[in-house]
């Protein structure tokens, strides 16, 4: 199988559709793996006895791993064909949550989830502009809601699944569990993605080159503001749920499946609207999410309001993820794979940052101190969407 050129074709075939899809299942297995600790915080916490700050850097330590990642992977893979290079990140993948599984204390965890954060930064500085490459240009913009919806879907099954798995069996079952997740994706990418040769292959003069286009640099910047707090806020909250709003341990999981049913639907609604404005769409998603974390403490200090903010919370951020890279994508159409990376590595380190300093303060101040941090980093984006793309490219 050859890669698919835009151009070639007025419409895309069932097989392109299919590679997006593909790509999208690749993306809910990374999401996955990668947030799966925030709904198993508590048990991870008890059953190693550290703290519940600590075992939030179970997701800071993949997050900044999964930074430098992003930057160092395609650098140093060159032109190597992007199909296989993703079979490999999940083939380490299932490796990495097999080590989880077993892990016979916190370090052996930890170090486990630095190597899932190589495998996201790898997988993730690609996933992105593979849209542009997997079908005809008028189609971009719903191949990337398709490949994003990977982001919400895990947010639907992936973590609400894993978190009931291991309060049923514990938290060892559900890396397991997402240890042969990754070799079922492997096994799917292999066989029905068609072969990616880089046309170009990343180089440091073009991953600083993009930090001289404004557009794509305020991009950057309300990524790193709006991930990092919202990651600093999600990552606890399982205890958020617990300690603020009172919800029996029992439902958290169903109440983060509602989060993620929610979170679907906002990417299948921002995706069009961030193709015909990135920027506008980033200022409400923003908005809307800001205000929810900075009302939490107060309006969700019952199980009912609790429950009722955190759906809120998922259609906010459910479409964060297309409209982020859509308007990086739009700023820089001409080096998709540099401008990928240079977003992937700001999105990742976001994340860790976001995770390790709310862990800091978590452990200082308590819950609702970080949600309202996260709130005040998210509403900082409405500073950059000035300079955002006036509309993605038809």
């Amino acid at each position: 199988m050859t890669t698919p050129q835009r151009g070639e074709t007025d419409r895309p075939t069932p097989r392109m559709w299919l590679g997006v899809l593909t790509v999208s299942v690749g993306i809910f297995s990374m999401i996955t793996v990668e947030q799966l600790p925030v709904g198993l915080i508590p048990a991870i916490a008890g059953e190693l006895a550290v703290s519940t700050g600590t075992a939030g850097q179970t997701v800071t330590a993949p997050g900044l791993i999964a930074a430098f990642a992003s930057i160092g992977i395609p650098l140093l893979v060159g032109r190597l064909d992007r199909r296989v290079l993703l079979a490999v990140l999940l083939a380490v993948m299932a490796a990495a949550s097999a080590v989880s599984a077993l892990a016979p204390n916190y370090g052996v965890l930890i170090g486990s989830r630095m190597l899932v954060g190589i495998t996201i930064g790898g997988f993730w500085a690609i996933a992105g502009s593979l849209a542009m490459r997997l079908v005809p240009g008028p189609y971009v913009p719903r191949a990337m809601v398709l490949i994003f919806g990977g982001v919400s879907v895990a947010a639907v099954l992936g973590v609400p699944a894993g978190t009931i798995l291991g309060e049923w069996l514990g938290w060892r079952a559900a890396f397991g569990a997402l240890g042969g997740l990754s070799a079922v994706v492997l096994v799917v990418v292999l066989v029905f993605l068609p072969r990616l040769p880089a046309a170009e292959p990343v180089r440091p003069r073009a991953l600083l080159a993009q930090l001289r286009n404004p557009g794509l640099v305020a991009g950057i910047v309300a990524t790193g503001l709006l991930v990092a707090g919202h990651y600093g806020a999600y990552t606890f909250v399982s205890p958020a749920l617990l300690d603020v709003s009172g919800v029996p341990a029992g439902i958290i999981g169903v109440l983060l499946l509602g989060y993620g049913v929610l979170g679907m639907v906002a990417n299948v609604l921002a995706g069009p609207r961030a193709a015909r404005s990135p920027g506008r769409t980033a200022a409400v998603i923003a908005v809307v999410l800001g205000a929810t974390l900075a009302l939490f403490p107060v309006l969700g200090a019952s199980p009912w309001g609790g429950a009722a903010l955190l759906l809120v919370w998922g259609l906010a951020y459910g479409g964060a993820p297309v409209t982020l890279q859509t308007w990086v994508m739009t700023a820089a159409p001409n080096s998709a794979e540099a401008a990928t990376a240079v977003y992937c590595f700001v999105f990742n380190l976001a994340i860790a940052v976001g995770a390790a300093a709310s862990g800091l303060v978590v452990d200082a101040l308590g819950v609702p101190s970080v949600l309202w941090l996260g709130a005040v980093l998210v509403l900082l984006v409405m500073v950059t969407v000035r300079r955002a793309p006036a509309r993605a490219r038809p």
